[in-house]
C-alpha cells in the first residue's frame, strides 16, 4: 500500500491552518468539480484526491492520526508499512489483511485508517473471546462510498469491486449498486451477505457508510444548501440582479437595495430532495459585501463624496 501525501495533494505545508487549508480546496474544487473542468474524466479522479485530504486534514481527530503516520513514512520505501502503534480495544491483530473495496471513491489507505470502526482497518484484527455463536456467521465488513450532490439529486448506479485474500492470491468480485435519490449523509447501505464469509454459516453483511463529497460552491447542512455570495457596496446599497450556481445550472437572483452582509435570501426548493423525492430543501445564498482593496484617486473622491453625504 502506497502511502497519500495529502498536503501535496492539497498543495499546502504541513503546518497549514485551517484556514489555509480550506482555502486551498476551494480553490482546487473549483478547478477540478466535474461540473466545470473540461476534461470531465480526468478532473473526476483529481477531485476524488482532492475530497479525500480534504476529508482527513480539515478532521482534527483523522489529522491528529494523519500526522502521527506521516513522521513514520520512509519516503526511500516504495510500500507503506502501516504502523500498529494501538490496537482497537479488546481487539488482537489476525496477521492479513482484509478486503480491500473499489469504486467507493476511498483509496484503501483511507479505508484502511480513516473510515469508521468496522471499516478495513477493523478487518486486521479479530474480537478478544470471540463466541462460537458469533462464528456462526462471518463478521459484517464496513466501507465509506462517497457521493457527490448530483448523485444525491438524480440517483444513481455504481459498481464497487470487492478484492478478497485468497489462498491462490486475490479474488475480484464487481457489484452494482444503487444510489437512490435524496440519499442522507451517514446512511447506510447493506449489501446482505457480502461480508466476511464463514466455514461455520452464512457470511456476513457488508455495509456502506455514504459521506458527502464536498462541493466547491455549497455548504450542505440538511437538505438545505448555502451559497456563499459576495457583492460590491453598490449592489448592496442599490440592489441588483446577479447569477449564482444551483445543482441545475445558474439562475438569477434578485438582490433588494439595502442588503446587509450575512443577510439570507432564500430560493425555495432549489436544496436536496428528501428521500420520497416528492420535496426538495432550499437554497439559501449568504450576502458579504467585498470592499474594494484599491482604489484609484477619481474612485477615492467619490468615495469622500459619499462619506460627506451619508452619516451612519
Amino acid at each position: 500500500m502506497k502511502f497519500k501525501n495529502y498536503y501535496e495533494t492539497l498543495g499546502v505545508d504541513k503546518n497549514a491552518t485551517q484556514d489555509e487549508i480550506r482555502a486551498a480546496f476551494r480553490r482546487l474544487a473549483r478547478i477540478y468539480h466535474p461540473d466545470v473542468a473540461k476534461d470531465k474524466k480526468a478532473a473526476e479522479e483529481k477531485f476524488k484526491d482532492i475530497n479525500e485530504a480534504y476529508e482527513v486534514l480539515s478532521d482534527p481527530e483523522k489529522r491528529k492520526k494523519y500526522d502521527q503516520m506521516f513522521l513514520s513514512w520512509d519516503r526511500t520505501q516504495e510500500e507503506f508499512v502501516p504502523p500498529f502503534w494501538s490496537y482497537p480495544k479488546g481487539w488482537e491483530h489476525q496477521g492479513e489483511y482484509g478486503p480491500s473495496f473499489g469504486g467507493t471513491g476511498f483509496s484503501d489507505f483511507f479505508e484502511m485508517f480513516f473510515s469508521e470502526p468496522g471499516g478495513l482497518f477493523s478487518n486486521l484484527f479479530h474480537k478478544n473471546g470471540e463466541t462460537s455463536l458469533k462464528k456462526q456467521k462471518g463478521r459484517d465488513l464496513t466501507a465509506e462510498i462517497l457521493v457527490n450532490l448530483d448523485e444525491v439529486l438524480h440517483g444513481s448506479v455504481r459498481q464497487i469491486t470487492v478484492t478478497r485474500p485468497t489462498n491462490g492470491g486475490n479474488r475480484k468480485d464487481t457489484y452494482q449498486i444503487t444510489i437512490p435519490v435524496g440519499i442522507e449523509e451517514g446512511q447506510r447501505i447493506r449489501l446482505a451477505g457480502l461480508g466476511e464469509p464463514s466455514a461455520y454459516g452464512k457470511a456476513g453483511d457488508l455495509f456502506l457508510k455514504v459521506k458527502y463529497a464536498k462541493h466547491p460552491f455549497f455548504r450542505v447542512e440538511g437538505k438545505d444548501l448555502y451559497y456563499d455570495l459576495e457583492i460590491p457596496p453598490w449592489d448592496a446599497a442599490l440592489g441588483s440582479t446577479v447569477q449564482i450556481p444551483t445543482l441545475e445550472g445558474k439562475v438569477n437572483l434578485k438582490i433588494p437595495a439595502g442588503c446587509k452582509s450575512g443577510t439570507k435570501l432564500r430560493l425555495k426548493g432549489l436544496g436536496l430532495p428528501y428521500l420520497d423525492g416528492k420535496k426538495r430543501g432550499d437554497l439559501y445564498a449568504v450576502i458579504s459585501i467585498n470592499v474594494p482593496q484599491a482604489v484609484n484617486n477619481e474612485e477615492k473622491k467619490l468615495w469622500e463624496q459619499l462619506s460627506k453625504k451619508k452619516h451612519f
